[in-house]
């Protein structure tokens, strides 16, 4: 029987509770999760690639059914060449599901038939995004209560 693996892309800058939430929850659906950090030229992180690459090694270490790795280009062309034939995505509201549902809908016909599986956000976790929290960080505030306890903001 074919494995059934899971791409969770993202630009995990950083990685928050919500993020952690969701692909342990989704864990039960596949034999493998790879966490992916999509590196997209055009945008501005505030951390660089190999922190964002740290961090998620360090939340996911124990469990030997996730794996994390980085990709360029399409999401859908690295799910092909790594043989993923679903994609994992939270939805924290409605606007994200209107964005999401028109991103899945290109990826099936880019990636050949990829499926996206949707979880909805836990009620806890849906209003942290990485976006908050990198706007927490550089108003100079704790922003501990949003990220994994694994890991250590610089700074």
């Amino acid at each position: 029987m074919e494995k059934k693996i899971a791409v969770f892309p993202g630009s995990f800058d950083p990685i928050t509770i919500g993020h952690v939430d969701l692909v342990k929850r989704a864990l039960p659906l596949f034999d493998e999760i790879i966490v992916a950090v999509g590196i997209n030229s055009t945008k501005k992180y505030l951390f660089p690639l190999e922190q964002r690459l740290e961090w998620l090694y360090q939340v996911f270490q124990k469990e030997p059914r996730i794996k994390v790795d980085s990709f360029q280009n399409l999401t859908a062309h690295y799910c092909q060449r790594i043989g993923a034939r679903y994609l994992l995505r939270g939805l924290r509201n409605a606007s994200d599901f209107d964005y999401e549902k028109t991103i899945s809908q290109l990826n099936h016909i880019v990636g050949g038939g990829i499926e996206t599986v949707f979880l909805i956000a836990q009620p806890e976790y849906s209003h942290i995004s990485s976006t908050i929290v990198r706007e927490i960080i550089v108003g100079g505030a704790d922003a501990t209560p949003f990220i994994p306890k694994e890991i250590t903001i610089p700074g």
